[in-house]
């Protein structure tokens, strides 16, 4: 059976965006070269990539053009090819098509659908988007957590979870150290408890 895996970039205050919109490139943020090769090298590990619809079209904006562009470093170029050619379901009511080795999962039954992949899946599956990660934290299918964290308290902005509001016990897998302050936190979900 697979591990659904929400990788996500968040500040000490565990927010993932400051202004609406900033997809990930807000100034807080300390994304250098070691951090980069080391999100292209897990990334590379994933059995498949599952996206929500902004952050898939965040990333099929930029990424499936990196790989031949020549003004940029080759960690960047590498990760174009590892995103473009790594196996996708892009998870959209509103989608018909996507290109980029993905597929499209829709409709009322989405959830249901997503479990099915996971338990048919051998490995790692990667997370993408905070709307997305909630429903599968609220439907129990939500395995692993890995945070990289930068210190920055925002105070405001989009958090981790999109309206979730009922604790979670975690167990720390990993814990890593990289320059300029950031961490990463890699954590196995232990139960998601009703509130009260």
């Amino acid at each position: 059976m697979g591990r659904f895996v929400y990788a996500m970039q968040v500040s000490l205050d565990l927010r993932i965006e400051q202004v609406p919109g900033d997809n990930g490139a807000g100034e807080w943020l300390r994304i250098h070269e070691e951090l980069h090769r080391e999100a292209n090298e897990r990334t590379r590990e994933l059995a498949l990539l599952v996206h929500g619809r902004v952050y898939y079209e965040v990333m099929e904006e930029f990424w499936p053009h990196a790989h031949a562009d020549a003004s940029l470093p080759d960690y960047l170029r590498e990760y174009g090819e590892i995103w473009t050619s790594k196996p996708k379901v892009l998870v959209s009511r509103t989608r018909r098509g996507a290109g980029h080795n993905t597929r499209i999962i829709g409709g009322d039954d989405a959830i249901e659908r997503l479990a099915a992949l996971r338990a048919e899946t051998d490995g790692a599956i990667g997370v993408g988007g905070a709307a997305l990660a909630t429903q599968l934290l609220r439907a129990g299918l939500l395995d692993e957590l890995l945070l990289f964290t930068h210190p920055s308290i925002l105070g405001f902005g989009r958090s981790l979870f999109d309206d979730y509001d009922r604790p979670v016990d975690l167990d720390l897998i990993e814990q890593r150290s990289f320059q300029q302050g950031v961490t990463l936190h890699h954590y196995a979900v232990v139960d998601a408890k009703e509130a009260g």
